[in-house]
């Protein structure tokens, strides 16, 4: 696979999992609202890392683009849409992931005990953020990268 490609596959799954949380918002599964959320999220990490030809298997996204935040050479632009993104990265993370499938193990709480109506509207919210975001990151890329004139695929 080629990096657009990673990109551009990464990005339909992020859409999917956002569509999929907006169906379980209307049927009040709200467990599952979260995880789609949730899934949503780490994969607009995912379109993020593969931007940057970083393709890893992971949960937790958020580590990696922080450390491409880091980054001198980033327009400023780019580095302020992935600062905005990141707190977002990290607030639907591993650990939501994690209790969306297991609950909470510690107290022996199901996950559809540990969801309600308003944790599912807050991330579906995350999630539609991210989605907006990672599309206005994907221009402010193409247009970087044409700037140092490389060529990008339409």
């Amino acid at each position: 696979m080629k990096a657009s490609d990673d990109v551009a596959y990464r990005l339909a799954l992020a859409k999917g999992f956002l569509a999929e949380a907006e169906q379980d918002m209307a049927l009040n599964r709200w467990r599952s609202c979260v995880d789609n959320s949730q899934l949503a999220v780490e994969n607009v990490g995912k379109t993020i890392l593969s931007l940057f030809g970083v393709t890893p298997k992971t949960h937790d996204p958020a580590k990696q683009i922080a450390s491409i935040i880091r980054r001198e050479d980033l327009p400023t632009e780019i580095s302020l849409t992935l600062k905005q993104i990141l707190p977002d990265l990290l607030t639907l993370g591993t650990r939501e992931h994690i209790l969306t499938d297991y609950g909470d193990e510690e107290t022996y709480t199901l996950p559809w005990e540990l969801f309600t109506e308003r944790s599912a509207e807050d991330a579906l919210q995350v999630a539609r953020k991210c989605i907006q975001a990672v599309k206005e990151l994907l221009v402010l890329f193409k247009d970087w990268r044409k700037s140092q004139g490389e060529v990008t695929k339409e």
